[in-house]
């Protein structure tokens, strides 16, 4: 009967193991993710900046020729 313990006991550290596997490498993905979202919304906001400092230097430069 002891081996029988003994395999069961194996058995549980396995699986615990695993589970602990599985959680990382869903945190990993679920963590790499909200950093692709990150990085697009930073690359959003600096196309918007230029965006609105080209139409600002267009508009000031249009407004020295008026002088």
């Amino acid at each position: 009967m002891r081996s029988a313990s003994r395999h069961m006991s194996r058995v549980g550290v396995l699986a615990v193991c695993g589970l602990l596997l599985v959680g990382a490498l869903t945190g990993c993905s679920t963590t790499q993710e909200k950093a692709a979202r990150q990085q697009a919304r930073a690359k959003h906001i600096l196309e918007a900046r230029e965006k609105r400092q080209d139409r600002r230097s267009k508009s000031h430069d249009h407004g020295s020729d008026k002088r």
